[in-house]
């Protein structure tokens, strides 16, 4: 379905409705419908017909300069918005994205500039299909309400604005606006989707169509999937050596030890690099910082802001912090307290387990064994995902005004609970019980249990659900093949971002960087798990949910910080497991050194390990040498600019 425009004014859809265009120099376009608006069933057309009109309005008139359709009906229950080049091109030189320019060198895009940038003159190769999605939400996000505006067809309570309110917000929280979303391109997704989650005969991603398709948060989040499976591959024949030949020595266990410290540093130092290669072809590695606007359930008593002048809900942030440190402090460590409950419960269970055993020995007994490993790890993962819950509503409850303070709330809430509770058990074994042989073997129950676990969980049920129970969307276009396919887009569940993903990379690394030198077939184990882990992740984003809005993105923000702490913690954790061993404690005993001499010289090796951690980060630059000459380049252009203008 297209926005044709015929004539000067007017753009015909499908029935041959129109709307009046908003800017002159994009008479000759053919624009794609971008996302549609869902509205409730009982909205009053002329609610409708007002938000059309706020979408199609210029900017100097407090619209959003964009395009507009009704829909099926002039008052049915959805629109349908696009976007004229002008519009596009305007907003990618606010969001600070850089483009080739007519030299070939990637330079931050200027709308009067335009003419020199390639194939500016062509919107649909300039901008990515996500790209111009999310500069449609941006705008309709960014749409204000005028002195004495309110919705018409709604009650007062329901429909009134107050100066600078952000409207769609004021609709999505009265229930006028039902939902949003970007509209899938079969086309283009069908170009690449079979191929990415479908093909295991080769390890390379389609990146560069991710990220034109999906966006830059999804895109870097499959890259590094990728990279860190295929830097995993080094672990994995290194480990497997060490198992299947003759290792049961100290130097082979120290050798794994180090080597993971080593590892994990180098791995993450290149990732930087990387990402920066990735976001400079994808020209958003020099994103501009935008001001927040404040969250839709952001509440609050009415105040003036002395930043942006306008009248908005105002949060004390000393109540903030009440709530943080008197509510939400207390259940967190609630749900700790839960977790090392959990934990005792296991070794209770596994004290009874071990003694039937010693008084009834059988093959019959033996699986019984791993009972109390599997029941904890059921446990925890029934944990994890209740308290993640908790932990939304929590931070939902402490009324962050801006979605970043939001979403660093609730990261840091979920990682300090994920770190306690899916490790917690293995540092009590290896620090307190010190049974390398425990350790071990709950460690390979981890390892194969939980990634049952998430298989069937993340990939299974959803496609058995979709494959056995269809949608509502399926069932009406089977029930009418006339039916609306945007509509039926819309009937998908809505895509639930990719935390939880980054939660169980952030897992699977501390077990590997963490203990994986007392199994050494930890580093396999991961690598045929993310080998499909990347099929199946590709595949519930491109079939099973619902295309989500993706901004730019120039990394992977928090989580390379979260994987950097997990680095030194490995330090600790692997000297000691060395402490440990069998073979350092026969070697104490044997030749009369203490305990304390022994905890002093790995104190020592652990200082030599952090500081070879620092001199590797230092030595490997976060950015390669060709990426630093363009982006000094690029900032050099930019100063010569701003000279010409003064």
């Amino acid at each position: 379905m297209l926005f044709q425009r015929v004539s000067k004014g007017v753009v015909t859809i499908a029935s041959g409705s129109w709307t009046k265009v908003t800017c002159k120099c994009c008479f000759t376009d053919t624009v794609r419908p971008l996302l549609v608006i869902e509205l409730n069933k009982d909205v009053q057309l002329e609610t409708k017909q007002w938000i059309i009109s706020k979408i199609e309005a210029p900017a100097n008139k407090q619209g959003a300069q964009l395009l507009a359709h009704p829909g099926e009906d002039d008052d049915g229950d959805m629109i349908l918005v696009a976007a004229p080049s002008c519009t596009l091109l305007r907003n990618a030189e606010a969001v600070g994205l850089s483009k080739p320019y007519r030299d070939g060198t990637m330079l931050a895009f200027s709308y009067p500039d335009r003419a020199n940038f390639k194939n500016a003159d062509n919107v649909e190769e300039l901008l990515t299909l996500a790209e111009q999605q999310y500069i449609s939400k941006k705008e309709l996000d960014d749409l204000k309400a005028g002195t004495n505006e309110s919705i018409p067809g709604c009650s007062k309570d329901k429909g009134s604005l107050y100066p600078g309110e952000p409207i769609f917000q004021k609709l999505e929280k009265s229930g006028i606006v039902k939902t949003m979303y970007p509209l899938h391109d079969k086309e283009k997704l069908s170009a690449f989707s079979k191929q990415w989650y479908s093909q295991f005969n080769s390890g390379v991603q389609p990146l560069d169509y991710i990220h034109s398709y999906f966006g830059g948060t999804v895109a870097f989040y499959f890259s590094f999937l990728g990279f860190y499976n295929l830097s995993l591959q080094l672990p994995a024949v290194l480990g497997a050596v060490l198992y299947f030949l003759p290792w049961n020595s100290l130097n082979g266990q120290v050798l794994l030890a180090i080597f993971n410290v080593v590892w994990s540093t180098v791995f993450l130092e290149l990732w930087k690099r990387r990402s920066a290669e990735l976001a400079y072809g994808w020209g958003t590695l020099l994103l501009n910082s935008t001001f927040e606007e404040p969250r839709p359930n952001y509440w609050g008593t009415m105040g003036h802001n002395p930043v942006t002048k306008r009248w908005e809900p105002y949060f004390p942030s000393a109540e903030r912090k009440k709530r943080i440190w008197f509510v939400s402090t207390p259940v967190v460590c609630a749900f700790l307290w839960l977790t090392v409950m959990g934990m005792v419960a296991y070794f209770y269970l596994e004290w009874c387990v071990k003694d039937y055993y010693s008084r009834e020995p059988s093959w019959l007994a033996m699986p019984l064994l791993y009972l109390p490993s599997v029941l904890h790890i059921l446990y925890v993962d029934f944990m994890n995902h209740v308290y993640k819950t908790v932990a939304h509503m929590l931070t939902e409850w402490e009324n962050h005004r801006v979605e970043s303070d939001f979403q660093k709330h609730y990261t840091l809430k979920v990682l300090v609970f994920s770190f306690i509770n899916c490790f917690a058990v293995l540092f009590y074994i290896a620090f307190y019980k010190q049974d390398l042989e425990l350790l071990r073997k709950r460690l390979v129950s981890l390892l194969i249990v939980s990634q049952i676990i998430n298989q069937v969980t993340e990939a299974l049920v959803p496609y058995l659900l979709e494959r056995f129970l269809p949608s509502q969307g399926t069932k009406q276009r089977e029930a009418d093949p006339h039916i609306d396919k945007f509509r039926a887009q819309g009937c998908q569940p809505e895509y639930p971002g990719l935390f939880a993903e980054y939660i169980e990379l952030f897992v699977q690394f501390g077990y590997l960087s963490l203990f994986s030198c007392v199994y050494p077939l930890t580093a396999a184990l991961l690598f045929l798990n993310n080998v499909t882990e990347i099929r199946t992740d590709a595949l519930k984003i491109c079939k099973l949910f619902r295309k989500p809005f993706v901004a730019p993105a120039a990394n992977i923000g928090i989580w390379q910080t979260a994987f950097e702490a997990l680095g030194f913690v490995s330090v600790i954790s692997n000297c000691w497991l060395i402490l440990i061993s069998p073979q350092v404690t026969g070697y104490c005993q044997e030749n009369g050194v203490s305990f304390r001499h022994a905890l002093l010289c790995t104190i020592a090796l652990e200082h030599v390990l952090i500081i070879l951690k620092v001199v590797i980060a230092f030595v490997i630059p976060d950015l390669p040498k060709w990426v630093r000459i363009k982006v000094a380049q690029l900032e050099f252009r930019s100063r010569q600019a701003l000279r010409t203008v003064a």
